[in-house]
């Protein structure tokens, strides 16, 4: 009797958990990213799909903007779209905008491609992640082999195969009227803004990339917003390739102060927390190696500049390296990838200028006399404290400090004096002229 009691009252508590759920408001997630698809932003788009997930959220919505990214960091996003529990929405807006190379390839990998008017998608032809050449024969197999992994994403969706295959092999684009009048269509809708696309999808019936449908109910929908934690903010910020290369530059440049100047600390600590993280967002960008080594070698000739006679040819050369260094850094054909000559002519100049003028007051030291010890009491100021008899000895007043000295002349107390020789604890001194 009991235990009918028992099964009673859980029935009926199931039953009150399960119209709670059913009442309950639906809950959308939305998600902007905006830049490079790199592991930052990787990351951040897995860990929101996770988190939509785990709320039982009836749909996530990402707000892309991307000039496009890494080949690794995109399969890693679009597994976690197609392993979603919550229908995926990639919305490439607003106005202006667009989602090019990654981007069309996370847009095509999406339950719900939509795209707001003045937008536009493609251009998703591989290049090397490390900014190399490749031959003939390796960027076919690249493009070959991409292409078929963006038909394995569009398929399925029941996407338009030829254009997503035209935009892997010619870096086809297409604009959001293009991508939604194919047939069959290449997105799935066309709308202003994420409310927009929120009132258009609801009661929309979406196919999963499974094979199974859905139905989406988001009427009167918890509409809630991810954001990225400080620390992907930060990294993200990094892994840009003008910040990339300020950190680059003014790492080394802290490193060589502090290689001239032993025991400065903060150029040597500074300059290295700078090199560590602009090799962290070169590690994610398509580096030219040869830009790099070209760098490296501008600060050492300017270095060598002060040091070796050569007329400025050294410094001339530094400066060149330099700047064309700067200019192969990062090889990319994409303008959001590069480093502009706005930066670059400011940066080179700067740098060189402040090692040259470093390395000129280093050696300006190196030439000056002693202040300390015994060669830095030569020649010093003093006054005389008592008489001093020709050979005989007295105190005189000197750096500070009260000394017993001797002359070769008659000094009367209160006379300047100057040092002319040391002898232990003993001045030679000779009354100022």
């Amino acid at each position: 009797m009991r235990t009918k009691r028992l099964l009673t009252a859980a029935g009926l508590l199931a039953a009150l958990i399960s119209v709670s759920a059913a009442d309950r408001n639906p809950i959308i997630e939305t998600a902007t990213v905006d830049g490079i698809i790199h592991p930052v932003s990787s990351e951040f788009m897995r860990s929101a799909i996770a988190r939509a997930d785990a709320d039982g959220a009836a749909l996530i919505v990402f707000t892309l903007h991307t000039p496009g990214g890494l080949l690794d960091s995109t399969r890693d996003i679009n597994n976690a779209i197609l392993a979603a529990k919550t229908p995926v929405a990639v919305f490439v807006g607003p106005a202006g905008y667009r989602a090019a190379s990654a981007g069309f390839l996370i847009t095509i990998a999406a339950d719900v491609a939509a795209m707001a008017p003045g937008t536009h998608i493609g251009a998703a032809h591989p290049v090397s992640g490390n900014g190399e050449k490749v031959d003939e024969v390796m960027a076919k197999k690249m493009a070959s082999d991409t292409a078929a992994y963006a038909r394995t994403l569009a398929a399925p969706r029941g996407r338009n195969v030829a254009f997503v295959e035209q935009a892997v092999t010619d870096s086809r684009s297409f604009t959001e009227q293009e991508a939604l009048a194919a047939t069959p269509p290449l997105i799935d809708i066309i709308a202003s803004d994420v409310p927009d696309l929120i009132k258009k999808l609801d009661g929309r019936t979406i196919k999963r990339f499974d094979g199974s449908s859905i139905t989406l109910k988001l009427t009167n929908a918890d509409v809630r917003n991810i954001e990225m934690t400080w620390s992907e903010r930060i990294l993200n910020a990094i892994a840009h390739p003008q910040i990339a290369y300020l950190l680059l530059t003014l790492g080394t440049l802290g490193l060589t102060i502090e290689l001239w100047s032993p025991g400065a600390v903060a150029p040597g600590v500074v300059g290295g927390i700078c090199l560590l993280l602009a090799f962290f967002a070169l590690q994610v960008l398509p580096v030219n190696y040869a830009g790099l080594l070209l760098i490296m070698l501008g600060f050492v000739l300017l270095i060598l500049e002060v040091k070796v006679i050569s007329h400025g040819l050294l410094g001339v050369g530094g400066v060149a390296s330099l700047f064309f260094g700067s200019m192969m850094l990062i090889d990319s054909p994409l303008p959001e990838l590069q480093i502009g000559l706005r930066l670059i002519l400011p940066m080179v100049v700067t740098l060189s200028a402040l090692l040259l003028f470093l390395a000129t007051l280093g050696l300006r030291a190196q030439k000056q006399a002693s202040v300390t010890g015994e060669s830095g009491m030569l020649h010093a100021p003093g006054q005389a404290l008592t008489a001093i008899d020709p050979g005989g000895v007295g105190r005189v007043a000197t750096h500070g400090e009260i000394w017993s000295a001797r002359a070769e002349e008659s000094i009367h107390a209160g006379d300047p004096v100057v040092v002319v020789a040391v002898n232990g604890l003993t001045l030679t001194v000779k009354r100022a002229a």
